[in-house]
C-alpha cells in the first residue's frame, strides 16, 4: 500500500544503538536504550519498525495544502489516508494541526487508541528516522518508521506503534 521504505545500508550485525549513533550522530531515544542494548540493528528494525500488521497505511494526503494562508496562528487541515485493518480497507479524513495528529484521530475513528508519548525524529543522508512512545492507556510501546521524507517517518512510525500495541492484549 505504501511506497517501500528506503534501505539504510550497514553491517546488519552492528547493534542498533552503536548503528544509529554512527548513522544519525545521535543516542537512540531514553527508554528506547534499555530495551534495545543488546540488539542488532536487524534485530531492532525487525521489532520496532514492523513491516506486517493488521493495520497499514496506504495513499496518504494533505487535501488543502496548497491553500492560502488568509490568517494568522495555527490552522487546522484536511487529511485523507487510506487505512487497512486486517482485511477491512477503507479512506478515513480528519482535520488536525499536522500529519501525526490527524493519522491518530482516523485510528481513534476506527477504535484503535493511540496517545503519543514522545517523538523522537532525526535526519542523515536524506533519511528520517522516526521514534514514537504510545500508549493505548493500558501498554506503552516505541514504534520505528524512517523514509526520505520526514512527514512519511513519522507516519509509519504511528503504524508501527499502533500495530505493536495491537500485537499483544
Amino acid at each position: 500500500m505504501s511506497s517501500p521504505k528506503p534501505t539504510i545500508v550497514l553491517a546488519p550485525k552492528w547493534l542498533a544503538a552503536a548503528f544509529v549513533a554512527h548513522y544519525f550522530g545521535a543516542a537512540l531515544p531514553r527508554g528506547l536504550r534499555d530495551e534495545a542494548a543488546a540488539m542488532t540493528w536487524e534485530s531492532f528494525v525487525a521489532t520496532y519498525a514492523p513491516t506486517a500488521g493488521p493495520l497499514r497505511l496506504g495513499q496518504w494526503a494533505c487535501t488543502d495544502d496548497e491553500r492560502p494562508a488568509g490568517r494568522l496562528g495555527p490552522q487546522a487541515r484536511n487529511y485523507r489516508a487510506t487505512i487497512a485493518v486486517g482485511d477491512n480497507l477503507s479512506t478515513s479524513t480528519a482535520a488536525a494541526s499536522g500529519p501525526v495528529a490527524a493519522l491518530t484521530a482516523m485510528l481513534h475513528d476506527r477504535g484503535i487508541t493511540l496517545e503519543t508519548l514522545r517523538f523522537h525524529q532525526m535526519r542523515s543522508g536524506g533519511i528520517t528516522v522516526t521514534f514514537i512512545r504510545g500508549t493505548n492507556g493500558i501498554r506503552e510501546e516505541w514504534g520505528m518508521g524512517w523514509s526520505d521524507d520526514p512527514t512519511q517517518s513519522a507516519l509509519r512510525a504511528v503504524i508501527a506503534c499502533a500495530n505493536r500495541l495491537l500485537a499483544q492484549p
